[in-house]
């Protein structure tokens, strides 16, 4: 039996994975609510694919959940995957969650048995909770390396399984486990704890890299009249570089990326090697300048004042098949243009709900149409599949005015002008295409 402790997104997603892979797993959770609904094979938030395998495992009986602890008590193994959230007024990770579910399994766990930490943590941590267990448990770590979207995919097929173990028991343990992915050529890498806690954070901030780079190269389009897609295009070809995370535009959010760069950050400073990752501060400011960015390009294009305008916002969510609202560019641009005294109606297909709980003061629409009407300008902030199905001839009949910025150059630019539309977009030139 396999025990799973933190039932979010991370701990959700590895139970019903866990389960479809043939194993008894047990999920603990001390939100009541939530366990409710994932006991009756629903899950709360929005991710593809992972309703039917929830519903699936909890109806054969593989998958269960609860908030006793004790019944943890026979599992052979206890995956830690509570979150790691930024602590408030600081850069550094919260571990109390961590440190609390560690010490909860500690008090049960039968002998032999072993914790396996997936959360995101500080190089350092797993070795400080391994130093607190008692001598008849282990602790060995598993970095998850989850896209929102692809959840499954990531946990069924992953392009790597990372594990830091301290003895030959505890990788061999971790190998029964993951028999079938290893089976069918998923790459093994076997480290010490701090190597496979920095695994997770290094490519993080690589990512966060990638992504700032090139809104880096969009700022530089915009002020010397090049093409920003089109430059990614052509550095993309370099099989060095690569084509992925180049998209320029609004940047990065969501509970990972913008989190783990700054406890990374924090966690340098700790160690005394604050000048290694001296750039991943530049990396966050310019992430965070590419929304304000967006709010320039509203003011010259609509008006300086924005008393009173109606603006309408494509996207709640930090990125498309995700309802996860955390740090989202296209609400944080939604809230900055409302308090400068706009009118925002905000449409997003799945994020609606958790962007109304966070921000109940914006106004939202049910429907593309709805958030269209009388807009005197439209920015696209979160490339659904949905908003780049849009008619532009239709949406013009329904606006007051024809102005689109596209925040992430997804629309066919084209279509678009062609339609009559003013079209803004970062880091490629106003001249008509």
């Amino acid at each position: 039996m396999l025990g799973v402790i933190g039932t979010g997104y991370l701990g959700a997603t590895h139970a019903a994975c866990m389960a479809e892979l043939g194993f008894d797993v047990v999920g603990v959770d001390t939100d009541e609510s939530k366990v409710r609904s994932l006991s009756q094979g629903e899950l709360p938030f929005y991710e593809p694919d992972l309703p039917e395998l929830l519903a699936k495992n909890v109806a054969a009986g593989r998958l269960r959940f609860t908030t006793d602890f004790n019944e943890l008590a026979n599992a052979d193994m206890h995956f830690i995957c509570v979150g790691t959230p930024q602590q408030p007024g600081k850069n550094a990770a919260d571990l109390s969650y961590v440190k609390a579910s560690v010490a909860a399994v500690a008090a049960i766990a039968k002998p032999g048995s072993l914790l396996v930490g997936k959360s995101t943590v500080p190089v350092g941590t797993a070795d400080a909770l391994s130093a607190s267990l008692p001598s008849h448990l282990e602790l060995a770590w598993n970095p998850e390396f989850l896209r929102e979207g692809f959840a499954v995919e990531d946990t069924l097929r992953p392009n790597r399984l990372v594990v830091g173990v301290q003895s030959d028991r505890a990788e061999n343990l971790l190998k029964e486990v993951y028999q079938s992915l290893i089976k069918d050529g998923v790459p093994w890498i076997s480290a010490d704890l701090r190597t496979a806690e920095l695994v997770k954070v290094a490519a993080n901030s690589f990512l966060a890299t990638k992504i700032s780079f090139i809104n880096a190269m969009a700022e530089i389009c915009d002020a010397s009249g090049g093409d920003v897609t089109v430059l990614a295009k052509a550095i993309g070809y370099d099989p060095r570089i690569g084509n992925r995370f180049l998209q320029a535009g609004i940047g990065f959010g969501g509970g990972c990326l913008p989190k783990d760069i700054r406890a990374f950050m924090a966690r340098a400073d700790e160690l005394g090697a604050t000048q290694a990752l001296e750039f991943l501060r530049e990396i966050d400011s310019i992430n965070l300048r590419a929304r304000k960015r967006v709010i320039e390009l509203v003011r010259r294009d609509l008006s300086e004042a924005l008393k009173s305008k109606r603006i309408a916002v494509l996207g709640a969510a930090f990125k498309p098949d995700s309802d996860d609202v955390r740090d989202s560019p296209a609400l944080d641009i939604a809230v900055q243009i409302q308090a400068a005294g706009a009118d925002v109606v905000v449409h997003d297909p799945k994020a609606i709900e958790p962007a109304r709980k966070r921000f109940p003061a914006l106004n939202f629409a049910s429907s593309i149409d709805e958030v269209l009407k009388d807009a005197e300008i439209v920015l696209h902030l979160t490339e659904w599949k949905i908003y780049r199905e849009i008619d532009p001839v239709k949406a013009k009949s329904l606006v007051s005015k024809a102005i689109i910025i596209d925040g992430r150059n997804a629309l066919d630019r084209n279509k678009w002008i062609d339609a009559g539309w003013q079209f803004r977009a970062l880091g490629v030139s106003d001249k008509e295409a």
